[in-house]
């Protein structure tokens, strides 16, 4: 084994990154032979849907967890900013555009509103995305007076939005979301590794004290990395309706957990200042997958549940022993 980890490839890929993606195809092999449907490019498209929200929101947070944070509040935000762009669409008229420009501003409203409260004020990252969380539930019901709101189909005026998920090419539906997912995330990853913003936002998880010592403004760094995760929620909103298409008031809870298993999972650390990308993509298509196979094999949603809670439990307890060994 340490001679595999040694070997210059995965070096390169990550000798964690290189399990988890096995982890994903065992994953995959075990659910098409418990039930050949999952064989189908249908049942492929349908676990995809679910990864295009969940990855923006698990790349969002991975940004928000790097600088030894958290963000509980991804999900209700996107769900708002769903609702406030959606009500505009079809109550209010409001052009295809502008309403998807304004589910992306929703989200950076409330990525900005958590960054201020955590860097300038403050008030710790749990307190602060609860609150940010039952804000995003409180405005998203006021905004539509508790209604659900369903965007347009695809067939209906104004359902172009939907290419950016599926585009149908000679009776072959494309996963068009999949290839705007994988850009974002090697954005993500450059901006991350590549950049100072990046590497300031890491080496707050590491040592806050120590960045503030040496004369960097961690202030301005930390609320970035929350800028940046409420931005990525607004897109995801817009993928989510792509998808799914209604959206109802009050709801998204259980996307932060997914999201947050998600980055866990894929190599970043709850205590901040390790952060993989390439790892969060792969986490999200496990979770994706994982949901898409209990429901092809009959089970009740709350399996996927249990069992990823059980993942994020092993990921985390590998993180701790990791890092004791480090030290």
């Amino acid at each position: 084994m340490e001679k595999f980890r040694n070997l210059p490839v995965v070096k390169k890929l990550g000798f964690n990154r290189i399990i988890l993606f096995g982890v994903l195809v065992l994953m995959y092999v075990i659910f098409a032979i418990l039930s050949p449907t999952f064989l189908k490019y249908a049942r492929i498209l349908s676990a995809l849907n679910y990864a295009y929200f969940l990855g923006f929101l698990a790349l969002g947070v991975t940004f928000a967890i790097a600088t030894g944070g958290i963000d509980f509040s991804v999900g209700p935000v996107m769900f708002c900013a769903a609702l406030i762009s959606g009500q505009m669409l079809t109550k209010m008229g409001l052009p295809l555009p502008v309403c998807l420009i304004v589910s992306i501003l929703v989200g950076t409203m409330f990525g900005a509103f958590n960054g201020f409260m955590v860097a300038f004020v403050g008030i710790p990252p749990f307190i602060t995305s609860m609150a940010g969380m039952m804000i995003a539930k409180g405005v998203g019901s006021v905004f539509t007076r508790t209604q659900s709101v369903s965007w347009p189909q695809a067939s209906q005026a104004n359902g172009w939005y939907r290419m950016l998920v599926k585009y149908r090419l000679n009776g072959t539906q494309i996963p068009t979301g999949l290839i705007i997912l994988l850009l974002v995330a090697v954005i993500c990853g450059i901006v991350l590794n590549k950049t100072k913003a990046g590497r300031y936002i890491l080496c707050l998880g590491s040592n806050k004290e120590a960045v503030r010592l040496s004369g960097v403004n961690v202030k301005k760094w930390e609320m970035l990395a929350y800028l940046i995760c409420g931005t990525l929620a607004g897109i995801a909103a817009i993928f989510y309706v792509g998808a799914y298409t209604t959206v109802q008031p009050g709801l998204g809870d259980t996307f932060n957990n997914e999201a947050i298993a998600s980055c866990v999972m894929g190599g970043t650390s709850m205590a901040g200042g390790l952060a993989s990308v390439g790892g969060t993509i792969i986490g999200t298509m496990i979770i994706a997958l994982l949901q898409e196979g209990i429901m092809a094999l009959g089970f009740q949603k709350d399996y996927q549940y249990v069992i990823t809670g059980i993942i994020v439990l092993i990921a985390v307890y590998a993180d701790i022993r990791s890092r004791k060994r480090k030290n």
